[in-house]
């Protein structure tokens, strides 16, 4: 756990990325993964339908097999707690990814905000400027926050 910790933190500061890797490599996926849980975290404690978005998320999406989810969810617990902000984590997915790919970054972020039934401020903000940083234009992140939440139950504070 520690190695992909210390991988982990060697990519985010390395000045010599590759040009282009794939969305399944674990630094994508640790990076992407710290960001759920900094999302799901931001009220609270996480709450079980939260918790089991995020896992349905990381296994589905992802490609993974339910125990090397709880481990990337495990080690991407630790990256985000000792995280001072979101650029170490959205830094790592713009070197990494393509457009389309962190447009479902986005996406999976506004699925964990809309499990729980509730859509704060404070979540809003953060996927604002999770997006922001991923260089997702308003627009999109917009359409991406009504196309998830028109599936979800949960009340929209901006409406």
């Amino acid at each position: 756990m520690l190695d992909r910790l210390r991988h982990f933190i060697i990519d985010v500061i390395s000045p010599e990325a590759p040009d282009h890797r794939s969305f399944d490599e674990t630094g994508c996926k640790l990076a992407a993964t710290a960001l759920f849980i900094h999302v799901i975290s931001l009220d609270g404690e996480p709450s079980d339908v939260e918790i089991r978005k995020l896992h349905e998320l990381i296994e589905t999406r992802f490609g993974l097999d339910p125990g090397t989810a709880n481990k990337l969810i495990t080690s991407a617990t630790l990256a985000e707690g000792e995280a001072v902000d979101l650029y170490q984590f959205t830094s790592v997915l713009m070197r990494s990814l393509t457009d389309e790919d962190r447009l479902r970054i986005v996406e999976m972020m506004w699925e964990l905000v809309y499990a729980d039934g509730r859509v704060s401020e404070f979540e809003e903000n953060v996927v604002w400027r999770a997006a922001d940083l991923l260089a997702i234009s308003s627009r999109d992140r917009i359409e991406l926050k009504h196309r998830v939440g028109s599936k979800s139950s949960a009340p929209d504070p901006a409406t």
